[in-house]
């Protein structure tokens, strides 16, 4: 899994899955990797992984990743200074859990999950993601007109690589209703990408992680990790993002794969 002098978008570039696959990239000698975030540590990170990585690679974008005029600046700077994207890995989400339905025990009354806390979640962790590939698969498909070229073909290289970041949740979850339908939204998306960005030679797919190690994760509790997700986990702990990074690589890098890969430690949801 050599990304030689490859160029990757990443967002949600400043912690957990994000950051993790920005290290997995330097690992395997990508030429740039464009870290996306909204926090403002995202500079920080970007010079501690030049610093552990001995080379400047990493460049920090702090800007908001459903900002349509953002997200192409991202790819006009990254790609006048180190060349095309072809790798991207949209990861930034975000969680806003609760019930469906909750009623009041006080009066009597159902409360239905606020609509705009579930458009938030659809507006960051699917519209975005998918918008963010577009990007890349655009450019990728603007610049094979301009060079006469028109369907890929197989004695070509392939021309890019998205990996959407999928869940577990995707199969329903309590308490999930935003973010299970965000993750689910994303396999039909990568299905239909896949389906027509191979005509530019890009491929799409989506991991599902079962929970990972995150500050997402972290931030429901010890005490709700101890007891909704470690016991109906097989390996007794949560994933390392270093290990969904791994599995990250090997999707962006291999093309014979296609489609959804679990990577859930074999997590299933209590009924």
């Amino acid at each position: 899994m050599d990304f030689s002098k490859r160029v990757a978008v990443i967002t949600g570039g400043a912690s957990g899955i994000g950051r993790a696959v920005a290290a997995a990239l330097a690992r395997r000698n990508a030429g740039a990797v464009a870290l996306v975030d909204m926090n403002e540590a995202i500079h920080d990170v970007a010079a501690q992984l030049n610093t552990e990585a001995g080379r400047d690679f990493a460049l920090a974008y702090r800007g908001d990743a459903t900002d349509p005029a953002f997200r192409a600046s991202v790819f006009d700077d990254v790609s006048a200074r180190h060349g095309p994207v072809s790798l991207c890995v949209p990861a930034a989400g975000i969680t806003r859990d609760d019930l469906a339905v909750r009623v009041d025990k006080a009066t009597g009354k159902a409360r239905i999950y606020p609509l705009e806390q579930f458009r938030q979640v659809v507006e960051v962790n699917l519209i975005a993601p998918v918008y963010w590939a577009l990007e890349m698969i655009g450019r990728v498909a603007a610049d094979r007109a301009a060079r006469g070229l028109k369907r890929w073909t197989p004695d070509e290289k392939i021309q890019g690589s998205v990996v959407f970041i999928g869940s577990v949740s995707s199969q329903g979850n309590r308490g999930q209703i935003s973010y299970a339908s965000t993750k689910a939204g994303l396999e039909g998306a990568a299905a239909t990408i896949m389906k027509e960005a191979m005509f530019h030679g890009v491929r799409c797919s989506v991991i599902h992680p079962g929970f990972t190690d995150t500050p997402m994760v972290r931030a429901m509790g010890a005490d709700y990790v101890a007891r909704n997700i470690l016991p109906y986990t097989q390996l007794g702990r949560l994933i390392r993002p270093d290990e969904i990074a791994d599995a990250i690589c090997f999707m962006l890098s291999n093309s014979a794969v296609s489609g959804q890969l679990w990577v859930d430690a074999g997590w299933h949801a209590p009924a």
